[in-house]
């Protein structure tokens, strides 16, 4: 059966899903929601998904706080007001060199 939960979206996504923070779905598993996601916003497909469809090595999604590669990934049910994160990888930096 399909739980209501909030996909909450970061910064960098926002652009995406007309710049909310979050988006309320309705799913029965972690994958069903941002299956849901894309299928609602389909310009963010290409940020999460790659060309078979399975997210992207770079974003970590996240069921109430717990990574869900520890829950059994995307076929983690979910519950009625559940949150789901997706938090891509950032990378770059600074480089910070010595005094001689």
């Amino acid at each position: 059966m399909k739980q209501k939960v909030e996909v909450y979206i970061p910064a960098p996504l926002r652009p995406y899903v007309g710049n909310a923070d979050k988006v309320s779905l309705e799913a029965e598993t972690v994958g069903d929601a941002i299956r849901a996601l894309v299928e609602r916003y389909p310009q963010l497909r290409t940020q999460l998904l790659d060309e078979q469809g399975r997210v992207r090595r770079h974003v970590n999604v996240f069921l109430n706080d717990r990574n869900v590669n520890e829950l059994g990934g995307l076929e983690a049910r979910v519950r009625e007001n559940d949150r789901i994160l997706l938090l891509p990888a950032i990378a770059g930096g600074l480089a910070i060199r010595s005094s001689p």
